[in-house]
């Protein structure tokens, strides 16, 4: 790892920590990265966050070529992927968190049911199929459930969100939940009425300049 910025490895594990701090995820699960110039730094394979330091997050290459003194996450496999499919991504927060994956364990995705959905890129935010976690077919899973999107459930798992930087992929990832979290409470009622196509586009075209100059 000599060599690799500094700030970008702080910034990782400052993330997962905020993660965690937010609620959004709990103990060793989960994971973060963020890409720099010859692949990406992940957190590593089962340390808890505030036992985490530079040394031990983990670059792996645009071959997928880990380097380090520990192994990286289980999940970099999607990470990989992610980064080599989206240009759109320089970085990834991976969650278990309570409300998301309470509906990803009925392999529930969110439907249109609040605007605020247009905020992960479409009309909805789709929940992958199924996969034993760290394999290539959990990866190929995800990535078909990202298209389109900046984020999706993971079936009997738990999220993944994206962003053009960390504080991004946090603050989508935290959007999500409170989503899942909504949609969860509406269920506990009724079916909620949804947001026609004609509808979520209008937002999603807003989103287009939203909060830019």
């Amino acid at each position: 790892m000599s060599g690799r910025p500094i700030d970008v490895r702080n910034a990782v594990i400052e993330t997962a920590l905020a993660m965690n701090a937010a609620g959004i995820n709990r103990g060793k699960s989960g994971n973060v990265s963020a890409r720099v110039d010859d692949g990406f730094v992940i957190t590593p394979s089962g340390l808890p966050y505030a036992d985490t330091t530079i040394d031990d997050i983990v670059h792996v290459d645009l071959d997928g070529k880990a380097t380090g003194r520990r192994q990286p996450s289980t999940e970099w496999r999607f990470h990989h992927d992610i980064y080599r499919l989206r240009t759109d991504a320089s970085a990834i927060v991976h969650t278990h968190a309570p409300f998301a994956t309470t509906l990803a364990c009925l392999d529930r995705g969110i439907p249109p049911f609040h605007y605020m959905i247009a905020v992960a890129g479409g009309n909805d935010i789709r929940c992958a199929p199924y996969a034993t976690f760290g394999t290539q077919a959990l990866s190929d899973h995800a990535l078909r459930a990202l298209d389109g999107r900046r984020a999706c459930l993971l079936a009997h798992h738990g999220m993944i969100a994206f962003g053009d930087s960390l504080a991004g992929a946090l603050a989508l990832a935290i959007e999500v939940e409170t989503l899942a979290e909504m949609y969860w409470r509406t269920l506990q009622i009724g079916e909620p009425s949804l947001l026609s196509d004609a509808e979520m586009n209008e937002v999603i075209a807003k989103f287009a300049t939203y909060g830019k100059r």
